[in-house]
């Protein structure tokens, strides 16, 4: 059969989306240009020079002689920072800078909701401008590369349409409410373990079609404003001195109008790295200061490449109303309607992994509850490496089941074990040890006396942190011999994994009658749990990554490409280097081939035919949920999915519907399907809905090595449609 390609630029209307944005639409950004063009004649060279870099630890200087404000930074994604000194890590100590803890970016992604996206963008620039900040340094959208990632909390998912869509929601919510994101982080910082050194050797396809999706879709469907270059090398370039990524990508194919701001200690030279594309090195100047001043002087660099990098902070700083600091942190935020938008994230992210009929709780036959496990008392809003956020509130999933309970159920904590804390006085502490056989005992003795036992179990903070990975996903703190433990005093027991990553759950789900993921669900997700498990709310949840069965299993450690082997890392993580003022110098080589090319996540194990705990997409519900009727319909975009959902229960409940896509005779190496598709749709108890789901054909395109830009292979495609990407029971050809 002759190979027909359809050769598809992403100029025209492809990048179209439901919400009406198009990519001929010009950027916001360009609406000051003759005023830019303006100021900066009126500048010296050496102002031009001082906004190129940090002015404190979250600003870079504007103009004060000619009323341009500095650039105020927010850190980070799932709740703005508390107030710092401003050359130091030091708090600031004020009484108005907390902030609502949202849930962290895994939970965000368990939602499958670009409208929930929205309202939480929305929230977190509600709160930004009250705290007088411009750009918030977020969302977080690197893909899920290894679950053993210390930042995998912090990012959406392993699938690059999820988290590019949920990521043009975002970005919108944020910027539709007058701050500025800043992408991070650009790009394939998907490991925290050397990040200061590690140089990611990539293909061109798997680097487009799976990595730099996200920040693609955010840039061109959503106009992000800014962008974070990361800490690593990708294929033999530092990213903040990275002309591929920075200038030909980002700007030229993508059409980027705003600034790029560097990780935090990330810039690694003055010439290479403002004639790539870099703005503002943060958060300090020792490449874009004086030693930028005497590059330009000594004619290294030109004067127009200096006002092209201007130009670009200028269009952010025109855009972006600044807030005087007498009207910052005058009140307190973690106002009423953020808390509601936490609490409407939370109760849509927790994911039923397993149900035999012991949720929900029926209080006529449990009138007793052993809750058990440091992770039901543990605040997640802080800890660890990296932002946190001082937040008026956090309910603990004890203060919930309290609250939701009542009087009506008796409810008797225990710890069980011992959280693993970095700053223990057992320096030695690792998070994968022995049970404490004095917590345990205890623990086992309230289970007996419970008609039921809720044990919490998971990480926390500590565990999963920035700066570095984990290097096992087995419970901590002897958890597994616990849960069995418990499981021989009570045949009711209800395991909640608190984690924003993957972990092994093999030991918890055999023993455990019901088996949840509640992820770090930020200020109010103690509520959103309790009502999940009094049956106030039906799960809804889907998993936006694959929970294996063993790390071996995963495509990056099957290959050998991680972890590495450092010979000598005494300097330590890059971030922490900076905070404790040492060198950021790396002289070792350190090489991460991405061998497993576009087979990330569940692309790997359908295509290997390994077995998996749990895979992605899936989630059940207190609901039944049937699919019929599918239909396909061509449009001018792609075609659209029209099918119908039935909840055949007497629960009201929502649903994440799920497209995926098959092409079995394709003359491209392709998955043996991927996600092309989803929506959330709520129904009533008994109700059926006409559900359309729109597929782009920009988003059935491949990546050409060859020429370079997105290709539509024409033949027939396989939709399926159903509610996991393992339970897909209406299946259609058509033609493209």
């Amino acid at each position: 059969m002759k190979r027909i390609l359809l050769k598809t630029f992403f100029a025209v209307a492809l990048l179209t989306t439901s919400t009406g944005w198009a990519q001929n639409n010009p950027s916001k950004l360009m609406g000051h240009e003759s005023q830019i063009e303006s100021i900066i004649k009126d500048m010296t060279l050496e102002e031009k020079i001082a906004m190129l870099h940090g002015k404190n630890m979250f600003s870079s200087a504007g103009i004060e002689r000619l009323g341009i404000a500095d650039m105020e930074y927010a850190d980070g994604p799932f709740g703005i920072r508390e107030e710092m000194e401003p050359h130091s890590w030091n708090s600031a100590h004020l009484e108005t800078d907390s902030a609502t803890f949202f849930p962290t970016g895994s939970a965000l992604a368990a939602t499958w909701s670009t409208e929930w996206a929205y309202a939480y963008g929305r929230g977190m620039s509600r709160e930004a401008r009250l705290r007088g900040k411009d750009m918030i340094l977020g969302p977080a959208i690197n893909i899920q590369r290894i679950p053993t990632g210390g930042r995998t909390y912090e990012y959406l998912s392993e699938d690059p349409l999820l988290s590019g869509a949920l990521a043009v929601a975002y970005t919108r919510g944020v910027q539709d409410n007058g701050t500025a994101v800043c992408l991070k982080h650009y790009a394939l910082n998907n490991q925290e373990n050397y990040r200061g050194f590690v140089d990611v050797r990539v293909s061109d396809r798997a680097m487009h079609e799976i990595y730099l999706r996200p920040f693609e879709m955010a840039v061109r469907e959503a106009d992000a404003w800014g962008v974070m270059a990361a800490y690593n090398k990708v294929n033999g370039r530092w990213c903040s001195e990275n002309e591929p990524l920075l200038s030909n990508i980002l700007r030229k194919q993508w059409g980027f109008k705003g600034m790029v701001i560097s990780d935090w200690g990330g810039v690694h030279s003055t010439v290479d790295a403002v004639t790539a594309g870099m703005n503002v090195e943060m958060p300090g100047q020792r490449y874009m200061g004086q030693a930028l001043l005497d590059s330009v002087k000594a004619g290294k660099v030109s004067e127009e490449v200096i006002n092209d990098r201007v130009r670009e902070i200028l269009r952010v700083r025109l855009t972006v109303k600044p807030i005087a600091k007498e009207d910052a942190n005058r009140v307190a935020v973690g106002r009423h309607e953020e808390m509601e938008t936490a609490l409407e994230v939370a109760r849509r992210s927790i994911v039923l992994l397993k149900n035999e009929s012991l949720l929900p709780i029926d209080t006529k036959r449990i009138r007793s509850i052993a809750v058990i496990g440091e992770n039901a008392i543990t605040k997640m809003a802080q800890g660890g490496v990296g932002a946190g956020v001082k937040t008026r509130c956090e309910v603990t999933p004890l203060e919930g089941l309290q609250k939701m309970f009542g009087e009506q159920v008796k409810i008797t904590y225990v710890p069980g074990y011992k959280s693993f804390d970095r700053d223990s006085r057992n320096k030695k502490m690792e998070p994968v040890q022995q049970a404490d056989q004095k917590l345990l005992a205890q623990a086992v003795k309230a289970a007996k006396r419970a008609d039921m036992v809720i044990f919490f179990a998971g990480d926390n903070r500590e565990v999963e942190t920035e700066g570095s990975d984990r290097k096992t996903i087995t419970l901590p703190s002897g958890q597994d011999e616990l849960a069995k433990a418990l499981a021989k005093a009570s045949k009711r027991m209800v395991t909640v994994i608190v984690s924003g990553g993957p972990v092994d759950v093999s030991v918890v789900s055999d023993v455990s009658g019901a088996l949840i993921a509640s992820w770090f669900n930020g200020s109010m997700g103690g509520q959103a749990l309790a009502e999940v498990l009094a049956g106030k709310v039906s799960p809804s949840g889907k998993l936006p990554m694959t929970w294996t069965k063993a790390l071996e299993d995963v495509p990056a450690y099957t290959t050998g490409s991680y972890p590495q082997e450092v010979k000598n890392n005494s300097q330590g993580d890059i971030f922490v280097g900076l905070v404790n003022n040492q060198s950021n110098e790396r002289r070792q080589q350190l090489i991460a081939n991405y061998s497993e090319e576009s087979m990330v996540g569940y692309r790997w194990f359908d295509g290997k035919d390994v077995a998996v705990a749990y895979p992605f997409g899936f989630g059940l519900s207190y609901a039944q949920f049937e699919y019929s009727d599918m239909k396909i319909r061509h449009t001018a975009e792609g075609f659209d999915v029209d099918f119908v959902i039935s909840n055949n229960s007497a629960f009201d409940a929502e649903e994440v519907a799920q497209v995926y896509v098959s092409r079995p005779r394709s003359h491209v190496e392709r998955p043996v399907k991927e996600l092309k598709g989803f929506k959330r749709v709520a129904l009533k108890a008994g109700e059926r809905k006409n559900v359309t789901i729109p597929l782009r054909r920009s988003d059935l395109c491949h990546w050409d090595e060859l020429a370079q830009t997105w290709m539509l292979e024409l033949g027939k495609v396989k939709v399926c449609v159903g509610g996991s990407s393992d339970n897909l029971p209406l299946q259609l050809e058509t033609e493209i």
